[in-house]
């Protein structure tokens, strides 16, 4: 394969490893699982069960093993055609899918921030319209 073809597969195979490494660690549809595996990770009292469970928790953590599902499910190999290619492949899958990852989370936060500066703004406006109606009352 292309030096470029391996690139954009890179860059593609990367998006639905962020995908789901950060469904599961992060959105509200595994709130109740990601619960109990914290719990798990902070209470267990084997060193094993509390590394098990911690990586349903930590995105990067989790993203090692889906890029490694997607390795096994795609076969693809960055630079070498041999087991080398593949280490280089899983090390480049994670680390994208983290900058994706990380993008996502700083851009999260900036709507966020404007959805607060609207609800405040929206607060003020009730606040005003409150007041003007209590003045036209008395």
């Amino acid at each position: 394969m292309l030096y470029s073809q391996q690139l954009f597969f890179l860059f593609l195979l990367s998006i639905p490893i962020a995908c789901i490494s950060w469904t599961v660690t992060r959105e509200e549809i595994f709130k109740e699982s990601r619960a109990f595996c914290i719990e798990k990770s902070k209470h267990s009292k084997s060193l094993f069960i509390r590394k098990f469970f911690y990586l349903f928790t930590c995105e990067y953590c989790f993203s090692h093993y889906v890029s490694l599902a997607f390795l096994l499910l795609t076969k693809f190999q960055l630079l070498y055609d041999d087991w080398r290619g593949y280490l280089i492949s899983a090390l480049s899958l994670v680390w994208i899918a983290n900058v994706y990852m990380s993008l996502f989370a700083f851009i999260r936060v900036g709507m966020k921030k404007e959805k607060m500066d609207a609800d405040m703004e929206e607060l003020k406006l009730k606040s005003e319209r409150a007041k003007i109606t209590q003045e036209e009352k008395s």
